[in-house]
């Protein structure tokens, strides 16, 4: 049996997707435990290409049963989407494969209204949300007036939240001169969607432990990445969750003992989007190729992402935070042709060399990275599965990361596709 939590370990976007894919093939149970729908992975298997925001990766697997925990806020109406979406390329979804945690919060249009006048209000500065309404939905969550899942179970109960909710809302929304919102225009509908959901609910915790007794493998996947962490990330340019491998107890409902093992996803350079400060960010020819050679653009914005070099400070401060066991790299086919190859090994702050990110925004912002330069390979690295058939600049390349982040590399992806993969270590007790 092995539990296995993965984490982000810049800020998103590094490929989670295809590597729970991966791990979803010997896992009993994938379980998302934060976020919303504004973390989209995609999934390139055969000729089928899935863009998934809010279910679990491992949905796509024939035998493998996935959880939406309770630390994910839900937008019902986008979840029945993302299932018709799903059912319309012969993906079979049922209460049987998958499991909705009936403390999990939810999203309501509300909570995206507010989250877009409150983008298009900053002039400066802004955030850099997606507008889906997470980070209200998490404030209501901690404020204690949010609506959950299981208040679907009575109309009266949850007509009477909704309802309480919105005029705490329409208070601010006078406040600055919008309009007010009525609960009962979207009662209905919400209603409606709730008893649609309710087939797939049950208490989360108390199936994990079932998984755990029985010794399962149980797969623990999350959202964003560590620096878009709202303790540990770049505050304010972060989300509204906590994307550090800690939260996946928490927010599946399980003790820290029962993790066995954590893996980091890793990019081979790094990407952002939206918003906040980015030490290594090529604003030069090289950003430009980085996002071109490897379609940079946001899975659930479409926005386009900012690139720039591999930053070893950061992924090992990550390593650090969710005590990473093992890394999975991802995209190295996206360095193929670069003549040199740049590695940020510390940070000038100054006029003083430091090793690690700090927490204050001015700091951030003030920060210049300190490079190491390696030589690029010649030839492409696409579709390359064994170590060996990699060119001898791309293993020193893998091997000078790993040294840097202190944390062994398990993994490497050279394609989008399933089995573009090398595999050095499987993180998975075996019998």
């Amino acid at each position: 049996m092995s539990n296995i939590v993965v984490v982000g370990t810049q800020w998103g976007d590094e490929g989670k997707g295809k590597i729970v894919d991966w791990l979803s093939n010997k896992a009993d149970l994938v379980v998302r435990f934060q976020g919303g729908h504004n973390a989209g992975h995609t999934l390139v298997i055969d000729d089928n290409v899935f863009k998934l925001s809010l279910l679990p990766s491992g949905i796509v697997r024939d035998n493998t049963i996935v959880l939406i925990g309770n630390g994910v806020v839900i937008d019902p109406f986008h979840l029945a989407k993302e299932i018709k979406q799903l059912e319309e390329k012969n993906i079979k979804i049922t209460p049987e494969n998958l499991i909705i945690s009936d403390s999990a919060f939810l999203i309501l249009p509300i909570h995206q209204l507010i989250d877009n006048i409150r983008e298009n209000k900053q002039s400066l500065n802004k955030i850099g949300t997606t507008g889906r309404g997470i980070g209200p939905a998490y404030e209501d969550k901690v404020g204690r007036r949010g609506l959950r899942i299981c208040d679907f179970l009575d109309k009266d109960v949850f007509l009477l939240k909704l309802k309480k909710l919105y005029e705490y809302h329409n208070i601010w929304l006078s406040a600055v001169g919008e309009s007010k919102q009525n609960p009962n225009e979207i009662f209905f509908k919400l209603w409606e969607q709730g008893q649609f959901i309710l087939s797939f609910v049950q208490p989360s915790w108390f199936l994990i432990s079932k998984y755990i007794t029985a010794s399962s493998n149980i797969l623990f996947e999350g959202a964003q990445g560590t620096f878009l962490d709202i303790d540990h990330g770049t505050y304010p340019y972060v989300t509204s969750s906590n994307t550090v491998s800690s939260q996946a107890g928490i927010g599946s409902g399980i003790g820290p003992t029962s993790i066995d093992y954590t893996i980091g996803i890793t990019k081979a350079y790094t990407t952002r989007v939206g918003a906040g400060p980015f030490p290594t960010e090529e604003k030069g020819e090289d950003g430009v190729n980085l996002g071109e050679k490897g379609h940079e653009f946001g899975t659930v914005t479409g926005r386009q992402r900012r690139c720039g070099w591999f930053d070893a400070v950061l992924v090992k401060q990550a390593v650090a935070l969710s005590s990473i066991d093992g890394i999975a790299l991802t995209k190295l086919d996206v360095l193929d042709g670069f003549k040199k190859i740049k590695i940020c090994t510390g940070y000038y702050l100054n006029n003083e060399v430091i090793t690690y990110l700090p927490s204050s925004e001015m700091q951030q912002q003030k920060i210049k990275p300190i490079y190491e330069v390696l030589d690029g390979w010649d030839g492409s690295i696409v579709g390359i599965r064994k170590i060996e058939k990699l060119p001898n600049q791309a293993k020193i390349y893998v091997k000078r990361i790993e040294k840097l982040i202190g944390c062994e590399i398990i993994l490497i992806s050279t394609s989008p596709e399933r089995h573009d993969t090398i595999y050095l270590k499987n993180p998975f007790k075996t019998a």
